[in-house]
């Protein structure tokens, strides 16, 4: 008997206000599931990880595209805001002039694992971009939540850090969504992959099932349209049990179909 989803999405259309910006989205988030995200800038990714976070609430750790932190508090204050509300505004207020102890050294430890010892103190606005990343995802570690939803996380690192990176947030979430620029990561470390291109989903397949060729086609060409999409054919799916079945696009192989 297969899972019930965390969050799913039945043919809707995703955008800002009036805007729209998917088409017809019709995803299902599995308890366990470790999905990359990909299509080219603009495509509707952070659009799309916007809605999600909206339906998982409290279950999602956020990590952001551009970070969202404050340049001039330190790099302890920053991941402490993570979990603000689980403290009253006067202990909030307190800790910005004098640290509270027991999440100084939990700040600490997450600074540790990620490569930011010697920075709580810090402002984050001296830091590298590689480091401001880290520190992100320090933050949505500190939520203890338990999934990482995250835009482009790991896009400031280099490849062998970025692998590294992303094993920390398996350690520490039972799943996750990370946009990600990074194909060889999305199939070699992810289990599921959703593309996105012209407006809709187009992939959303087991990353066994895919190729590098695959996921190129979510790329625009020099001509300006994704490579290899028919307008007119929808996306091949498979679900928990590994049964595919067409959605809206096709997928621009055969792999991955029946």
């Amino acid at each position: 008997m297969s899972e019930a989803p965390l969050a799913c999405f039945e043919a809707e259309d995703l955008g800002h206000g009036e805007h729209r910006v998917l088409s017809a989205v019709t995803l299902s988030l599995l308890p366990g599931q470790r999905v990359a995200l990909l299509g080219a800038s603009g495509v509707g990714k952070s659009t799309l990880l916007a809605a999600l976070r909206q339906r998982l609430g409290a279950l999602g750790a956020w990590c952001p595209q551009h970070h969202g932190l404050v340049p001039q508090l330190a790099v302890y204050h920053n991941v402490y805001m993570g979990r603000l509300e689980h403290h009253s505004a006067l202990a909030n207020l307190w800790n910005l002039a004098r640290p509270l102890k027991g999440p100084w050294n939990d700040v600490a430890g997450l600074c540790d694992e990620l490569g930011l010892t010697g920075l709580m103190r810090r402002p984050v606005g001296r830091l590298s971009g590689g480091q401001r990343q880290r520190v992100a995802i320090a933050r949505a570690f500190y939520q203890q939540r338990e999934v990482f939803l995250g835009d482009e996380p790991v896009a400031s690192v280099d490849p062998h850090q970025a692998l590294a990176l992303l094993e920390r947030i398996d350690t520490r979430h039972a799943g996750s969504v990370i946009a990600l620029h990074q194909r060889e990561l999305a199939l070699s470390h992810c289990d599921r992959v959703w593309g996105l291109a012209d407006g809709r989903v187009v992939i959303d397949a087991p990353s066994h099932e895919l190729s590098l060729a695959d996921l190129d086609a979510l790329y625009p060409s020099a001509e300006g349209r994704s490579r290899s999409l028919p307008p007119s054919d929808g996306p091949v799916s498979a679900d928990a049990d590994g049964v595919t079945r067409p959605l809206e696009a096709t997928l621009p192989c055969s792999r991955g179909r029946q």
